[in-house]
């Protein structure tokens, strides 16, 4: 006998159908919540994200509350969505982000990533401006696979778009959310709506996070007695005016303050011959001789404008400028010697600075809403970069009680890039959608050594001391590479029903040429442009009226020239090479259902299968780490055969869950939330070896609270990685078995108040 619920659900194609039933949903035929429209604006304009031809994600209400309130940087999106990682060896101020496993380890700060990071519709190019908080936002789209047509270069594996909550002029309104934890962590949040007229308003919102300092460092008479308490705060301040339809401006300005702790290196936790951590570690600790100090200033406005110029066409100008310093100072080889040994081979100290940083970009879009089959938009688009980095160097062996400085590099960089694009949309039939892109960008890149010395270090190492004439002497110190690209994309959507759509899509990314200046341990490095093509179809059905959600796709994409960053090895190298191809396939899922009317769950996997093909391809290797490659010896120094290997800091498998449970009491509803995320084992670095490969990481998160007032007032418990999971994930190859760990389980109370 068919079973009595599944006979009243509503109809669907056979296909949506099986996948609802190969998801074990016979309970969302309840009656009671639905879920809402995602709107999203991955095509630059915003649209239902049912209907977009790509695999998106979204991120915000419980989930991105949940997340902010306990005090984490951009890392706590790791895994959040299918498919996405986020690590950093800077700690909060440098995240590097990774799609489809497709992503790029190197630690300087000039380095590019081919995550391209929007906020507010501005491109973040410079890896410090990516880690700019989240706070007081209507959403975060993830959009996988290239998006080279409409966003650019530097985008071939996808783009994270942040969209902040604008004003609204309708009514004045506002929040406060205060939250305490462990550590004496303390996150406070704001935001004020002001109307300022029928037509405008303005929109004030401030975030402060500060932790104390929970880790001690055991040395005597230390530089940085205690460590990883930060303070981060952040403002931003938008405006917006609106004459009806034919005209709306909206300005922002922004900033940030950041100071805390830089990573921690720590020297030898892993166990020789396997990945697990030594016997008796003791994450509270560390034993360092160096300085540990990080911070960042970053101040940012843009402007975007829209003018209705009648005939059913637009136009768009968008305006952004951002200005970023930072320092991060750490002692690298994670410990207090003795050096020179088996065990510490060599002691290093370092610091990185950004003393002077711009970019400005400026959009101009033309777009049609005629409300006929045919849609389009064009435009054109200007980046303008020019900043200055400085590298410094530490004598950690000195008797002196501060280490002195010993080294010294400045580097600037300058990179110009313009672009046309156009992009169009036909409704074929009432079925059947194409759309398609094309996008032509001119990219010019000036990188120069300005100045340079150390003392006992190549290519003078007899010398006390070691000038720019002599780095220069050793080779060039100044590159300007230029690239021309076109880059297109082409896709299908076709409605199954009014609630079920198939999708295809094929497209090109690329990022452009990258440099590493000369320094002590390697000469200058240069990496030529690397283009990615993606294709990728799937299915995007709400089902049970909308009680359900179930988004799937699958993809296949290949880079060629793909650019890797030999970071690390025994010889502490940062060197840009090409691999001949790499090649990464598998597939996302993104499900939401209402199993009852109070309880919401969802579900995300991602699978990611890739590879580096290149027979050629060598690196060097860790001074003390078990390598698994095939190695050969190139005069005193050991390379591995990468060919074959998965791509760095690239989990095969992502997976997140959530539950949502709502019971009305006493005038308002009593909740239960909790998030778990999942990434299977991933390789540190180019080679594979036992103890630089991570080992799997599981972190949850539980939230009980109360709401009422209709919801104005809302008091919580929370608790982040509640199991209390330790894992290394991510390490320093080039000296010992240094690695470094996640964050500590974390427990809080919150209180946030709505008007």
């Amino acid at each position: 006998m068919p079973n009595a619920a599944l006979t009243r659900l509503p109809r669907h194609t056979p296909l949506a159908a099986a996948l609802a039933l190969a998801f074990a949903v016979p309970a969302f035929a309840q009656s009671g919540g639905q879920l809402q429209t995602v709107t999203v604006t991955a095509e630059r304009r915003a649209e239902n994200a049912q209907t977009v031809p790509s695999s998106i994600s979204v991120v915000g209400g419980d989930l991105l509350e949940s997340l902010n309130t306990s005090g984490q940087d951009l890392r706590m999106l790791a895994g959040r969505v299918p498919s996405l990682n986020i690590e950093s060896s800077f700690g909060r101020a440098f995240p590097r982000f990774y799609l489809r496993g497709y992503g790029n380890t190197d630690f300087r700060l000039n380095a590019s990533q081919p995550v391209s990071l929007v906020y507010d519709d501005v491109v973040q190019e410079n890896p410090i401006l990516k880690g700019f908080p989240a706070f007081d936002l209507d959403r975060i789209e993830v959009l996988r696979g290239p998006q080279g047509s409409l966003f650019g270069r530097n985008t071939p594996a996808g783009v994270v778009k942040f969209e902040s909550a604008r004003p609204s002029a309708k009514k004045f309104e506002g929040y406060g959310s205060l939250s305490y934890g462990s550590y004496q962590t303390i996150n406070a949040e704001g935001m004020v709506n002001v109307p300022t007229s029928a037509s405008s308003a303005l929109r004030v919102s401030v975030l402060n996070q500060t932790r104390n300092d929970w880790v001690k460092n055991t040395v005597s008479n230390p530089q940085t007695a205690e460590m990883e308490g930060y303070r981060d705060s952040a403002l931003r301040v938008q405006y917006l005016f609106e004459a009806g339809k034919d005209f709306s401006a909206l300005a922002n300005v922004h900033a940030r303050d950041y100071t805390g702790s830089a990573r921690l290196f720590r020297a030898n936790i892993i166990k020789k011959g396997t990945n697990d951590l030594v016997d008796g570690f003791d994450k509270t600790k560390v034993a360092f001789d160096g300085k540990n100090e990080s911070e960042v200033q970053n101040i940012g406005a843009n402007l975007r404008l829209k003018w209705a110029l009648g005939g059913g066409l637009s136009l768009n100008s968008i305006t952004g400028y951002e200005s970023v310093e930072t320092l991060s100072r750490g002692d690298i080889d994670g410990s207090a010697g003795p050096y020179f040994t088996a065990a510490l081979p060599f002691a290093s100290e370092t610091a990185d600075g950004m003393p002077k940083h711009r970019q400005f970009t400026q959009e101009l879009r033309l777009e049609s809403n005629t409300g006929g089959p045919l849609n389009w938009q064009g435009g054109v688009f200007y980046f303008n970069e020019d900043y200055k980095i400085e590298s410094f160097s530490y004598d950690s062996t000195s008797t002196t009680s501060v280490s002195p400085q010993d080294g010294y590099q400045r580097v600037r960089q300058k990179n110009d890039a313009v672009a046309l694009f156009g992009a169009a949309t036909y409704q074929l039939s009432p079925a059947l959608t194409l759309r398609g892109g094309l996008r032509y960008t001119q990219d010019k890149k000036t990188l120069s050594v300005e100045d340079y010395w150390n003392n006992g270090f190549a290519p003078c190492v007899l010398s006390a001391k070691c000038t720019l004439a002599q780095l220069a002497g050793q080779g060039p110190i100044t590159a300007s590479p230029k690239d021309n690209k076109f880059n297109w994309d082409l896709s299908a959507t076709y409605a199954l029903d009014k609630d079920t759509n198939l999708y295809a899509r094929a497209a090109t990314g690329f990022r452009g040429s990258s440099v590493q200046g000369a320094s002590a341990f390697n000469g200058q490095s240069v990496a030529k442009p690397e283009d990615n093509t993606s294709v990728e179809a799937g299915i995007k059905a709400d089902l049970f009226g909308k009680r359900a959600r179930i988004n799937f796709g699958v993809f296949h994409y290949e880079v060629k020239d793909l650019q890797l960053t030999a970071v690390g090895g025994s010889n502490n190298a940062n060197i840009l090479v090409n691999a001949k191809k790499a090649a990464g396939q598998g597939f996302e899922l993104d499900a939401q259902a209402f199993i009852s009317d109070q309880l919401l769950a969802s579900i995300g996997i991602g699978y990611n299968d890739t590879k580096i093909k290149d027979q050629d391809l060598a690196v060097a290797v860790c001074a003390a780490c078990t390598v698994t490659d095939p190695t050969k010896l190139i005069g005193t120094t050991t390379y591995a055969l990468i060919n074959g290997n998965p791509l760095p800091q690239a989990p095969k498998t992502t997976l997140n869950f959530s539950l949502k449970y709502t019971q009305p009491l006493a005038g308002g509803d009593l909740y239960v939330y909790t998030d778990w995320v999942h990434r299977s084992k991933i390789n540190f670095f180019l080679y594979e070896s036992t103890e630089f490969t991570g080992k799997a990481l599981t972190e949850g998160g539980v939230r009980v609270g109360y709401t009422w007032a209709n919801g104005m007032y809302d008091a919580a418990v929370f608790g982040r990685n509640i199991t209390n999971q330790t894992r290394i994930v991510g390490g320093i190859d080039f000296n010992n078995l240094t690695g470094f760990i996640n964050e500590p389980r974390t427990w809080g109370v919150q209180f946030k108040a709505m008007f």
